[in-house]
């Protein structure tokens, strides 16, 4: 029988449980419906009496927040189910189908902006002025879609959900397209009629830029793309570090939504019983999950025959 240590001292941090991370994705969520309901509503208005393409633009931009809102909470209420026949390793993925989702939304809100802006540009003339009101908006959106995203990011890491993560960039899109939105507005009241549809394309080029992003990254999560290098590294050393465990190799590493999938192949002494092989590799398995978001850790032993000197 091999002695195994006393359990390791805390070196990492696997992330909150899965209810904290559902209540924290409801909660936040939440906020951003309601801040985004009230700013699309009041930009839309604004911007068409207060005749400005890009602050109608940028209440479209909100508009789509609130879409992507509520896929963030389908996507909560569903990834959190336990596993069944049909899904045996759960339905975490349904988080990445998720940002799949909102990265697709953008490129098509984007898209349509880019659309709507063309004929414009071309005619300057027909350009009505810009009221001083739109500007205001423009400037209180700014403020509260900087703070929403400081707050709705806050959220994100602290549960670690990329799905709010995600959510909370979208928001700082906004916030982004806010600051070009008011600039360009500002700019045709100074006497440049074309910075107001100047800026709700560069608002549109903004929203497909990050939509792209998100959806780049979550296509490579659905096609099984591995961890990070340093995740990676440290699951490795807490592998390796486990008493018994002379080695590893085929290390495997999959995303399943804010969770990580481990397949490892554990070299062990070959004169080991196989309930001494089986406790090394529990307590490599224990220890993995203890300290990284680790979902599972399927392991396979593979003896090493050890010359009398070692």
């Amino acid at each position: 029988m091999v002695a195994l240590p006393d359990p390791l001292p805390p070196q990492g941090d696997p992330g909150p449980g899965a209810a904290e991370r559902k209540a924290a994705a409801f909660r936040s969520t939440w906020v951003s419906v309601l801040v985004n309901t009230g700013l699309s509503i009041a930009q839309f208005v604004i911007g068409l009496l207060g005749n400005s393409t890009a602050l109608v633009a940028d209440a479209i931009h909100s508009l789509s927040d609130l879409l992507s809102d509520f896929i963030v909470l389908l996507a909560n209420r569903h990834s959190s189910k336990a596993p069944d026949d049909k899904h045996p390793y759960g339905h975490y993925r349904f988080e990445t189908a998720a940002s799949l989702s909102i990265g697709v939304l953008l490129i098509v809100v984007g898209a349509g902006m880019l659309w709507s802006v063309y004929p414009k540009l071309t005619r300057p003339d027909t350009l009505p002025a810009v009221h001083q009101s739109a500007l205001l908006a423009a400037a209180f959106t700014l403020i509260a879609k900087e703070l929403l995203f400081r707050y709705l990011l806050r959220e994100g890491n602290r549960v670690r959900s990329t799905m709010l993560i995600a959510n909370a960039w979208h928001a700082r899109s906004d916030a982004a397209s806010s600051l070009v939105v008011a600039v360009g507005i500002g700019a045709s009241l100074a006497g440049y009629p074309l910075a107001d549809p100047l800026a709700a394309l560069i608002v549109g080029l903004m929203i497909v830029r990050m939509g792209w992003r998100f959806f780049y990254q979550s296509f490579n999560d659905l096609m099984d793309s591995g961890v990070d290098g340093e995740t990676e590294a440290r699951i490795r050393v807490l592998l390796l570090q486990t008493p018994g465990v002379l080695g590893i190799h085929g290390l495997k590493t999959r995303k399943m939504g804010d969770m990580i999938w481990v397949e490892v192949d554990l070299e062990m002494d070959g004169n080991l019983t196989i309930l001494a092989g089986h406790e090394i590799a529990a307590e490599a398995r224990r220890r993995v999950m203890a300290q990284e978001a680790v979902l599972d850790v399927m392991t396979h032993f593979d003896p090493v025959v050890q010359s009398p000197q070692d």
